[in-house]
């Protein structure tokens, strides 16, 4: 059986839009998630895979950790070529044939070949 709040629309007639809006965001903020903890053996594998793509012209994807409220966050993934490091910055330019972006380096919480 549903909870009152997963079935708030069958008990009412009326919503504000307020409410609504109200509604709509608290389901948006319970699928946020902190920010993994990784090892440094993980960190230096992801650093390898990113080298290896940018020096082997070879498609990663990269999942990455994105803020949104405080300390939690999303996770957003993208598949692409690694096309430049910048190394002051910390951060790598993903590139596929829809779009490109430039990644953070700290906020990589995966890479898969």
């Amino acid at each position: 059986m549903a909870s009152k709040i997963e079935n708030m629309w069958a008990a009412s007639r009326f919503v504000l839009p307020e409410q609504r809006e109200l509604y709509l965001q608290h389901r948006e903020d319970m699928k946020l998630v902190k920010m993994p903890e990784l090892e440094q053996d993980e960190l230096e594998s992801f650093h390898y895979l990113i080298r290896d793509s940018a020096r082997e012209d070879y498609a990663i994807t990269i999942t990455w950790w994105q803020p949104v409220k405080e300390d939690l966050g999303k996770t957003c993934s993208m598949w692409g070529v690694i096309k430049w490091m910048d190394q002051n910055s910390r951060r790598v330019k993903l590139v596929n044939d829809e779009e490109s972006r430039w990644i953070q380096m700290d906020a990589i919480i995966d890479v898969i070949p």
